[in-house]
């Protein structure tokens, strides 16, 4: 028979950061909004990802200090990481997404009482995703050096939750401290990001047992595995990014055009009425090495490219035909309506992508599925709008949502697997089904950027999007309003130059070939996550199995 956990001597002397322990409890939740708004500084623009070697082994010590004032109860423990975690997860947000502000102050008029909501309110909420991996955490706690491995199961268990549940928002997942960069980031098409957010949050939290006392071996066993890690991940990245370029689609010259329009401009009547003439000026520019319009096989434009519904504005259809050269294939981000469904009044409006033949002939439309809550459509739709809530796109009724993903084919090129925007944050829901070769053929994202102005938002979310061509091995086709817009490989290097945030331009580039399904993908069509959920099976198995053996046995030996 066990004995209770109060009649255990302790594994090891803890915790090795004693002030922590002896501290209060506000002066515990001010360190760790500290740490947590520090290791902001690993996500894109900013890639300081040498700075989590300081945020995450605090957040371990901070675990260390709950567990050391509360004694063994687990119910102390788990309430009390838990309110570290909540601190720890509020600074991280709070510093990584203080730019979700700028979207209120397009229309300051209507939006801008709801400022704090979207710079605090929802860094509050998301930090419940992290006082759960706390509190977790703190109730299986056990203070030796096999409470890293646990803490990386817990802390990744809730960025899962966090980026699947309540429609998912995976934005600044730990993982992306390695993904933003070439190297580091190419593991991603092992296992995808949740996997990455495994690796990262072990080789920096590791460190934390070097303040542990206690023999050499425990303390330095843990960050010799972080170290061999991060040697074994940048190595596979060095083997995986061929000194070649990628060899191109034949037949295909992309031309990608970039308008750097004010949100706040679209509003304008004059705009209107001079949009399809803007996008044409900026389209027939002459390109590197005196390349033309009709140069492309494809003219790509992006997300909400018109304030208004194209198809039921013959005149801009027309001015869109005299526009393009003959044979050219336009690609455009373009809002739809649908005749209202049996018993209602309100036409169904959906965000999508449409193809035009040169002759303005529609010929092929992907509509959004995953759409942004508050953005284009209201959660509670109906108290909400009582309440005097609308979203942030003016639309009657907000969007509906696409009803399914599936491949968008346009003329002259391979598949095309489609994300407007917000859908490029999300792994798995990139990959086409089935993810055979012959439904490979590149990913595409259309984006407007100008809600969040010249801020890490739009940086963030290049950087994401740039995964997901690596998780795939497919190229990846970006045309945002106001940037970035870019032409990658499957390995995310730019085969053109990348037009930059905040700049007008057009983009000429030829098409890389994908490559064969990688692992991620084979393994997501098996089962999913597969490597993630490996990882963390293995981190809790020695994050509680490995401690509850020896104690075991030192019960057995008294």
């Amino acid at each position: 028979m066990s004995a209770p956990d109060s009649a255990l001597p302790p594994a090891a002397p803890a915790p090795p950061i004693p002030w922590l322990a002896g501290a209060r409890a506000r002066v515990r939740w001010l360190a760790a909004f500290f740490a947590g708004a520090l290791g902001a500084l690993a996500m894109p623009p900013f890639g300081l990802w040498p700075v989590l070697f300081v945020s995450l082994p605090v957040a371990v010590w901070l675990i260390d200090a709950v567990h050391a004032g509360t004694g063994a109860a687990r119910s102390a423990r788990a309430r009390a990481a838990a309110v570290c975690g909540w601190w720890f997860g509020f600074g991280y947000f709070v510093a990584g997404l203080w730019w979700l502000g700028s979207a209120f102050l397009v229309d300051a008029d209507e939006f801008l009482w709801a400022l704090p909501l979207g710079v605090v309110g929802l860094p509050m909420v998301l930090a419940l995703f992290t006082a759960a991996g706390f509190a977790l955490a703190g109730a299986l706690w056990r203070p030796d050096m096999w409470r890293v491995p646990l803490f990386v199961a817990a802390l990744a268990l809730s960025e899962w939750l966090r980026a699947t549940q309540f429609t998912g928002f995976p934005w600044n997942a730990w993982g992306m401290a390695f993904g933003q960069g070439d190297v580091l980031a190419q593991a991603a098409a092992l296992g995808g990001l949740h996997w990455l957010t495994l690796i990262v949050l072990f080789i920096h939290a590791a460190p934390a047992t070097l303040a542990d006392r206690g023999s050499a071996l425990a303390r330095l066993a843990m960050p010799a595995a972080a170290a061999a890690a991060l040697a074994l991940v940048a190595g596979y990245g060095l083997w995986r990014i061929p000194a070649e370029p990628v060899p191109v689609q034949p037949g295909v010259r992309l031309r990608i055009m970039q308008p750097n329009i004010d949100e706040a401009e679209r509003a304008e009547a004059s705009f209107r009425a001079s949009i399809i003439a803007r996008y044409g000026a900026i389209s027939m520019q002459e390109g590197e090495n005196g390349a033309r319009l009709e140069d492309a096989t494809h003219l790509i434009w992006p997300e909400s490219a018109f304030p208004f519904l194209v198809d039921h504005t013959p005149e801009a259809l027309d001015d869109i035909a005299r526009m393009l050269p003959e044979g050219i294939v336009l690609i455009t981000g373009a809002a739809r309506a649908e005749n209202p469904l049996p018993g209602e009044e309100r036409y169904r409006f959906f965000n999508a992508i449409r193809v035009y033949d040169s002759n303005a002939a529609d010929l092929a439309t992907y509509d959004k599925v995953h759409l942004v809550p508050f953005g284009e459509y209201l959660p509670f739709d109906g108290l909400l709008r009582q309440l005097g809530v609308r979203q942030f796109v003016h639309t009657p009724g907000g969007f509906e949502a696409g009803q399914s993903r599936r491949a968008l084919t346009a003329p002259g090129l391979p598949p095309i697997s489609a994300l407007i925007c917000y859908e490029a944050i999300f792994p798995e829901e990139a990959i086409l089904q089935p993810p055979e070769a012959g439904n490979r053929g590149l990913l595409l994202n259309l984006t407007n950027d100008a809600w969040f102005g010249m801020t890490p938002g739009p940086h963030q979310h290049f950087a994401q999007s740039r995964l997901r061509a690596i998780e795939q091995g497919l190229p990846l086709v970006r045309a945002a309003n106001t940037g970035i817009s870019a032409v990658l490989d499957p390995f995310g290097r730019p085969v053109a130059p990348v037009l930059a945030l905040g700049t007008a331009g057009i983009i000429d580039s030829d098409l890389p070939l994908p490559l064969a399904p990688t692992p991620f993908v084979t393994l997501h069509a098996a089962g999913g996550a597969v490597l993630y959920w490996i990882g963390i099976i293995c981190c809790l198995a020695a994050g509680v199995a490995a401690p509850a053996a020896r104690r075991d046995a030192r019960v057995a030996a008294r």
